[in-house]
């Protein structure tokens, strides 16, 4: 008598780290290829359409001038994920130079540079974006500039102790007994031994840094019109909510499921560093 397997498979549900990765790569994928591929520009202005709800031919409906809003969010996105992921390099680069400056600089400098940076710290980061902005008026690259300055504390931060850490192993210290020398040291052992979490951090600042410069948009501090920006396309739409809700709401939704989806991915990756510590 055979025996009959009776038992069935479970079909995989897809993780929250695979949606969030498949969310962020369409998202770039959008960024760089579908706006030179769309037939409507997101500057074309009809004012016999204006604010016409979703339809077969404009998908997500059109905005108060007519314009096409899947045409500007798409294009918008390029602008938004551009200035996120730029402004977090910026805002690594120079927190991994304050922070190997303060951890190897001697105790004078660690001094000056580590209260300098609770200062900030202390601070809101959009706070420190507006005293940016303040000072070198609004702008695309004020804006890029303003979102670096804000995060760069927290990283430097995280680089100082990461260093510190590190230039305490005895791998180093035998380094620093064969003559090594100091440039050396850093470039070959302290840096690459201290970037790790501060990549995992860089991720998770990316979904902040978009947050930020869609604030600073949305306040006009941004792009300016009528160049698509996701922050600045909110702010069109809230005068509208009760009469045409999908000129804010789809802009806020894609700055919505973009920043979760970086967010989780971003905690997946630190979770699988620190099980691997």
């Amino acid at each position: 008598m055979t025996m009959v397997d009776t038992t069935r498979r479970v079909p995989r549900v897809p993780t929250a780290g695979v949606v969030a990765a498949g969310v962020v790569l369409a998202a770039l994928l959008v960024a760089v290829l579908v706006p030179d591929r769309l037939a409507a520009g997101p500057d074309e202005v009809d004012p016999l359409i204006a604010l016409r709800p979703p339809d077969g031919t404009h998908w997500l409906g059109t905005d108060q001038l007519g314009r096409d809003v899947y045409a500007r969010i798409v294009h918008g996105a390029r602008i938004s994920l551009v200035t996120g992921v730029a402004a977090t390099v910026l805002a690594v680069v120079a927190g991994t130079l304050l922070g190997l400056l303060s951890a190897l600089g001697g105790r004078l400098v660690d001094e000056v540079l580590m209260r300098a940076v609770d200062v900030l710290l202390a601070l809101p980061g959009i706070l420190l974006a507006l005293l940016v902005i303040a000072v070198l008026g609004p702008g695309p690259v004020s804006e890029l500039v303003a979102i670096a300055f804000a995060a760069v504390p927290g990283y430097a931060r995280m680089i100082r102790g990461q260093a510190l850490s590190v230039r305490r192993a005895d791998y180093v210290t035998s380094a620093v007994a064969v003559g090594v020398r100091p440039i050396g040291l850093v470039w070959r052992h302290v840096l690459p031994n201290s970037l790790g979490p501060v990549l995992v951090l860089a991720t998770l600042g990316t979904g902040s840094a978009i947050i930020i410069g869609s604030s600073l948009s949305f306040l006009g501090l941004g792009p300016r019109q009528p160049t698509p920006e996701w922050g600045a396309m909110l702010a069109d739409g809230r005068d509208f909510l009760s009469t045409a809700w999908w000129v804010g709401v789809f802009p806020g939704l894609a700055i919505t499921v973009t920043v979760v989806a970086v967010t989780v991915l971003g905690r997946r990756w630190q979770r699988r560093f620190e099980g691997l510590r």
